[in-house]
C-alpha cells in the first residue's frame, strides 16, 4: 500500500524490491504456519520484472490441502497482511501440474512469468529457474 513520506505530504508507492521482500517474509511465515503450503510464487507483473506505481501483486499458493472453490480456499490466507492489494489463486499440486498442461493463456503467463519464493521443488521439468 503507498505509505506517506516523512518528509512531504505525498503518498510514496512502495518499490518493487521492497514490494518482493515483504511477499516472500510473508510467503515464509505462512509456510511454516501451514504445513500443507508446499510453494508460493509471484507471477505477472511482479514476476516480469515489469511492476510500477499501481500494479497489484500476483501470487500462487500450492497447497496441499485446498479443497473446495477458491473463494472459500483464500480465506485462511491473511492477504491483507502483504504490502499492496494482491489477487491470489490457490491450488493444489495436482492442479498445478494439471493447469501448466493444458495450454491455457494462464498456463502460458504462469511458464513465462511465475517466480517461486524459497524451494523450487515443484518447477515443471525443464523450466529453468529465475
Amino acid at each position: 500500500m503507498p505509505v506517506r513520506s516523512l518528509t512531504q505530504s505525498v503518498l510514496r508507492w512502495p518499490s518493487p524490491e521492497q514490494v518482493l521482500a515483504e511477499a516472500q517474509a510473508w510467503a515464509l511465515e505462512q509456510r511454516s504456519r501451514h504445513p500443507s503450503l508446499l510453494q508460493v510464487g509471484v507471477f505477472g507483473s511482479y514476476g516480469r520484472g515489469t511492476a510500477a506505481v499501481g500494479s497489484d501483486l500476483d501470487l500462487l499458493l500450492i497447497d496441499a490441502a485446498a479443497t473446495g472453490p477458491q473463494h472459500l480456499r483464500l480465506r485462511q490466507w491473511p492477504l491483507e497482511q502483504l504490502p499492496l492489494s494482491c489477487d491470489a489463486l490457490v491450488l493444489t499440486p495436482a492442479e498445478y501440474h494439471d493447469l501448466l498442461a493444458s495450454g491455457s493463456r494462464m498456463a502460458l503467463e504462469l511458464q513465462r512469468d511465475l517466480r517461486w519464493f524459497g524451494p523450487t521443488a515443484l518447477r515443471p521439468p525443464g523450466d529453468a529457474p529465475r
